[in-house]
């Protein structure tokens, strides 16, 4: 048998190791799902019940595994139905690949049916690359770079393949003028980047100044729980998690206030209050009014993206690079505090916390008190439980009720707070 376009995309699909693609049949994909079906489930096509809950599932895979996120839908509504999804993987920075059928190039621009101008429709949501495949030589470079752009920016990306190159021969680019190959996917591992000692020094030496030190930890945070956690301990900081860092650390910790902003808690809301010195690692927290008043602390901030880095707060150390390795230099550079007053008042400002949220959720109420349904759940959960919540009230009681222990995962969307991430 020839093989088709199509199943070069599959082939190209597994030597990125990819394991499944989300995604919803449509005649813009024939090609393509017929290519699923001879790949014998490697990779699995999961159906979907509607190409947003397609985006919603790849981009929910990118938070929960680190890894690129693949979906699929048809031209024309079923590439419209995708925007929402891949947004929601664009505001909290998560690898995604998209890659979505268009009309047969014979028909391009003749009014067909479901023509729609895709390089408009997906020129902001995936603005780091897209690109439409017009001839199957493109593919190996369009499609690499789709991955590679997706790992490197933390974005989503899009190829867009018409419907009629799916069934046609596939022909590899050849070495000739205005040709593009690409080599095998292979390993492709993220550098380990450390901002200079001297910045390093200079964080140190704000810390070590501090009697009165507040962390804020988001997503970027996770992966650097042991470091996170001695930094605290060194400075008898409270932690408090910005929504999308809400599992980084366990709630059992008598130092992590919990949630920040208009979810968040009075433990977390004292932290930034009163502090004189405030870490932000990891974290693109958008909500100003909840974190100190400018000039009342002296602050650090650690992100591996330089361009989202002192955006939030007037930081007077930025240390752009990986927050495990970042935090792994400054450790030794950290002296104990030997003034506990500011923990202690932290650990128990926590424990009243839980005590209210305790009370407030065994109240009773018709037809049911929904902080107790959270609280419950709560009890219930095995230490190795991913939770997911929808925006709205759900996502209020994601934030403050459900009490993360041992390895469990939680997320949502943060940045854009849309309805669908609940669904099953």
């Amino acid at each position: 048998m020839t093989r088709q376009v199509s199943d070069h995309v599959v082939e190209r699909l597994r030597e990125w190791g990819v394991e499944q693609v989300f995604g919803y049949p449509g005649d813009g994909i024939n090609g393509l799902i017929a290519a699923f079906g001879r790949a014998d489930g490697q990779p699995a096509f999961i159906q979907a019940r509607h190409e947003e809950m397609a985006a919603f599932e790849a981009t929910g895979f990118a938070k929960f595994s680190g890894k690129v996120g693949v979906c699929t839908a048809t031209s024309g509504p079923g590439a419209i139905h995708l925007l929402n999804g891949l947004y929601d993987a664009k505001l909290d920075h998560v690898p995604v690949v998209a890659i979505v059928g268009q009309t047969a190039r014979s028909a391009m621009g003749g009014s067909y049916q479901q023509e729609v101008d895709l390089q408009s429709l997906f020129k902001d949501v995936a603005s780091d690359y897209l690109v439409e495949v017009n001839v199957s030589s493109q593919l190996p470079n369009a499609l690499d770079r789709a991955f590679r752009t997706a790992l490197t920016r933390r974005a989503p990306t899009t190829v867009i393949i018409p419907s009629d190159l799916q069934e046609e021969k596939y022909e590899a680019p050849a070495h000739e003028f205005k040709q593009v190959p690409s080599s095998s996917p292979g390993t492709m591992s993220a550098p380990s980047v450390i901002p200079p000692r001297t910045d390093i020094e200079h964080a140190a030496e704000i810390l070590n100044a501090g009697t009165r030190v507040a962390i804020l930890a988001g997503q970027g945070a996770r992966g650097c729980v042991a470091e996170l956690t001695r930094v605290a301990e060194l400075t008898g900081a409270g932690v408090a998690k910005a929504l999308l860092g809400k599992d980084v650390l366990a709630d059992e910790l008598p130092f992590v206030t919990g949630s920040i902003g208009l979810l968040g808690t009075r433990p977390s809301y004292e932290l930034m209050r009163d502090c004189d010195t405030l870490l932000i690692v990891g974290s693109n927290f958008p909500y100003t009014q909840f974190l100190p008043d400018f000039g009342q602390a002296r602050a650090v901030q650690i992100d591996i993206d330089g361009t989202m880095i002192g955006m939030r707060y007037p930081t007077e150390v930025n240390l752009v690079g990986d927050a495990k390795a970042t935090l792994a230099e400054l450790l030794p550079m950290l002296t104990p505090n030997p003034d506990r007053a500011w923990t202690i008042d932290i650990q128990e400002s926590v424990a009243r916390w839980w005590q209210t949220i305790e009370h407030q959720s065994l109240l009773d109420a018709k037809p049911v008190n929904p902080m107790r349904v959270a609280w419950e759940l709560s009890q219930r959960l095995p230490e190795n439980a991913i939770l997911t919540a929808d925006s709205g009230s759900a996502a209020n009681w994601y934030a403050r009720c459900l009490r993360f222990r041992g390895s469990m995962r939680g997320s949502l969307s943060g940045t854009l707070a849309t309805m669908g991430p609940g669904v099953p």
